[in-house]
């Protein structure tokens, strides 16, 4: 039986010990053979879980999923200092100085008075910290692991900064549509297909910049637009007496146009 006080209310040093205790002989199994790479999934999930809860405007919700990142956070620390490389404090204090660094204006004798002139110094500021020479340094260095859309929304953006931008959204749409049509061709060629489809997104994420529209999001609501007009029809079907997979793409097609119809009225 692990000595542990069970109390009315718990704090951070309180989740911090109970992972140390999770992971320590006599534990839990499962948390003792964890590593960052078998986790690596939990803490992105987590992390769109919180996006969701605040996303529903649920404050409970989102007290919730701010605590399984958390969770997420003390458990790789405690894994690193099991190894002996570093632990939570030695995190804490590297985002402590990264702050003081980048808000020269706030801990030093810098001005800023609008938000554009923080954003510009922390972007100069990250790049002096990060030992970016060059503007291919700062697209290098977002991230891979980002959805696709962000990662190019990301990498456009800091091109922009380098002046390399249409200079209106028409020239963006020509792209666009450029891109499609050699699409098209690989597609007819059955040549080059995947390339040419990332082309098409890209341009697409570009037309979106212009804007002011995520990608991402714009996508998600897509998504739920799909998936209610598919369940519409699949209601329809089952009026009819009928399951979706027995009728023709033609009736079904029929069917998605009476949805968006009624989505219209």
């Amino acid at each position: 039986m692990i000595n542990f006080e069970h109390k009315e209310a718990y704090d951070v040093e309180d989740l911090r010990r109970i992972v140390r205790i999770l992971r320590a002989p006599g534990g839990c199994p499962w948390d003792q053979v964890q590593t960052h790479e078998s986790i690596r999934r939990n803490f992105i999930e987590e992390a769109y879980e919180v996006a969701e809860a605040i996303d529903e405007g649920n404050p409970a919700h989102l007290k919730e999923e701010l605590g399984d990142v958390l969770l997420q956070v003390l458990f790789h620390a405690s894994i690193e200092e099991d190894a002996g490389r570093f632990d939570l404090d030695d995190v804490a204090d590297g985002i402590c100085k990264k702050l003081i660094f980048r808000h020269p204006h706030v801990f030093g004798d810098d001005h800023a008075e609008t938000v554009g002139q923080v954003l510009t110094s922390w972007e100069e500021l990250k790049r002096k910290e990060k030992g970016q020479a060059t503007y291919a340094d700062t697209l290098r260095s977002v991230a891979k692991s980002l959805p696709g859309l962000w990662r190019a929304e990301k990498v456009q953006s800091k091109a922009e900064k380098a002046g390399f931008e249409w200079p209106s959204a028409r020239e963006a749409m020509d792209k666009l549509s450029e891109e499609l049509e050699e699409l098209k061709t690989a597609v007819e060629d059955q040549t080059n297909v995947k390339e040419e489809l990332g082309d098409l997104l890209f341009a697409a994420v570009k037309v979106a910049r212009f804007f002011q529209i995520d990608a991402e999001e714009a996508l998600a609501g897509t998504c739920e637009k799909f998936i209610r007009r598919f369940a519409g029809v699949e209601a329809a079907a089952a009026a009819r007496g009928t399951a979706m997979d027995r009728l023709s793409v033609t009736e079904l097609m029929a069917l998605w146009d009476e949805e968006k119809k009624k989505e219209t009225l």
